[in-house]
């Protein structure tokens, strides 16, 4: 093992691509395998029209954290930040979510002031929650002294951080749904509907949902201590900030190859002892660490047989079912949105009218059908950044809710009809826009799975749900990205805390590789 490296990352999605640069920065001797051109996972830009380029997944940076941007020296290249979200009324009437209240047309002052005194609330309930997103969760079932000393941490934050009153309010709506919290403090189905949308954004829930609390305050969490501050774009798309990260890693003396596949990760003796490329090429290295999701990682890469069998079991049955597609329009004009200036057609997007009709769209996907009304999350990069498109012509990028996975005869015979129920509803709010599309491109979770490697076409490696999170996830007795392989670690959206782009799980494991015993 004289010429292994000290460690293997698989992927170069950015928790892949910030472990690797604390790891480097320690000293290690990293080598970063990604299977496709350009690092970046699902954080990448490339084209989808001759002169057109777009964010391919996620396209807002509102978590990236600062603490990693600090550490790290990461300067991202931002071409807009602290965007306001603006809920689309289909009159016209829209209200607008700022940094410091809700505004809007008819938008009441008893509206206005409920809904600052409910930020406040449960601002104070995600900071406590983000607290827990940037530490490696416990794991209950080894009695190791960091992990006692962890629960304790957490227990006194809770009681004595948030205080009796926060912390009883906490303990009573989280694990509730969105919909009764937001009933009983507004009467405006427009605000109502916004706040329900970012609760069930990229998950396989609806408003009415148990757990659809928890989900809103862990989106909310994971903007308290980011870098950008607010909802921000990166210059050149999120390929952007894939790109710093992995020039930071390679000045650190860390190594990256794209266009790598790796077959297996190659196991001796119940060890994790480096991997094998598709190539036949076999790698060595002291330790490996997988930024894919855990049922690649461990039923694919690695193999139930070198696995105990009840943990075999518990990865396969990880819900991982994506209901979220994405949506790329080439226009030769900026669309006209009824009741927006240029201005506010730049911001964060939304159409999601009331609750109720954010349920009745979840419910399809329930029973595997695609959304009558699907709900929208909308941004028009090229407003700020117009080099992603040819001189005066723009991108329109949406994230859709819900595309189920398993949808009813296949995404092949449903992805023409979904694409075109998804511009009737554009065209609502942004008449004409259907005469400007030169190109278009949907993104089905089916595509995700196969042009991403995200098994179910998940973006978050796995439902975000209690069963599912903290020291669930991904699976009990796995919390602390040390995998039951010695050796083998995982550093994505499958471990603590999930999804979204903003590093912590690969700092985290980082941390957890750097004071183990297996270097």
């Amino acid at each position: 093992m004289t010429d292994a490296y000290d460690a293997i990352i698989i992927g170069a999605g950015h928790n892949g691509l910030v472990c690797a640069a604390y790891l480097a920065k320690a000293g290690l001797r990293v080598l970063v395998l990604e299977a496709r051109a350009a690092p970046g996972g699902g954080a990448v830009t490339r084209p989808f029209a001759p002169g057109f380029k777009v964010s391919a997944c996620a396209h807002l940076l509102s978590s990236f954290q600062l603490r990693i941007a600090r550490d790290l020296g990461v300067d991202i290249p931002f071409a807009a930040t602290h965007l306001n979200t603006i809920a689309l009324d289909e009159g016209g009437r829209h209200i607008t979510l700022t940094a410091d209240g809700a505004t809007g047309a008819g938008l009441s002052v008893q509206n206005q002031a409920a809904y600052g005194r409910l930020s406040v609330r449960l601002r104070a309930q995600a900071a406590w929650l983000s607290g827990l997103m940037n530490m490696p969760p416990p794991r209950l079932m080894d009695g190791d002294w960091r992990d006692a000393g962890t629960l304790a941490a957490l227990g006194w934050r809770l009681r004595f951080g948030l205080g009796r009153k926060n912390m009883r309010d906490l303990l009573r709506i989280i694990g509730s749904n969105i919909y009764d919290v937001l009933d009983d403090a507004f009467d405006d189905d427009r605000l109502k509907g916004v706040l329900a949308f970012d609760a069930v954004l990229g998950t396989a829930l609806g408003p009415r949902s148990p757990g659809s609390v928890l989900t809103f305050l862990t989106r909310r969490a994971g903007e308290i201590h980011s870098a950008p501050g607010g909802y921000a774009l990166a210059r050149g798309g999120m390929g952007g900030l894939s790109d710093e990260l992995a020039e930071i890693f390679k000045a650190r003396g860390g190594a990256l190859r794209t266009r790598s596949s790796v077959r297996r990760i190659v196991v001796r003796a119940g060890r994790a002892s480096g991997v094998e490329l598709e190539s036949g090429e076999i790698i060595p290295g002291r330790i490996v660490i997988s930024n894919a999701d855990p049922k690649a990682t461990l039923l694919c890469l690695v193999g139930a047989p070198h696995l105990d069998a009840l943990f075999a079991h518990k990865i396969s049955k990880i819900r991982d079912q994506g209901t979220t597609a994405k949506l790329h329009l080439a226009l030769d004009k900026s669309p006209e949105f009824t009741g927006l200036s240029p201005a506010e057609t730049g911001q964060r997007l939304i159409i999601a009218p009331t609750m109720a009709r954010l349920e009745r769209a979840f419910d399809a996907c329930k029973y595997g059908e695609v959304s009558e009304e699907p709900t929208l999350e909308i941004t028009i990069p090229t407003l700020h950044d117009p080099e992603l498109a040819p001189g005066g012509r723009h991108v329109l990028s949406a994230v859709v809710q819900y595309a189920p996975y398993n949808v009813k005869g296949g995404w092949a015979s449903k992805k023409n009809d979904f694409t075109e129920r998804i511009l009737d509803r554009l065209e609502i709010y942004a008449p004409g826009l259907r005469r400007s599309i030169l190109h278009r491109d949907l993104l089905t979770p089916d595509d995700l799975e196969s042009g991403f490697g995200m098994s179910g076409g998940h973006w978050h490696h796995g439902e975000l749900a209690f069963d599912q999170m903290l020291m669930m996830r991904p699976v009990p007795g796995a919390a602390g990205y040390a995998m039951p392989v010695d050796g083998l670690y995982l550093c994505g959206a499958g471990a603590h805390p999930g999804g979204g782009v903003m590093g912590a799980a690969g700092r985290n494991a980082a941390r957890v590789i750097l004071r183990g015993k297996d270097l």
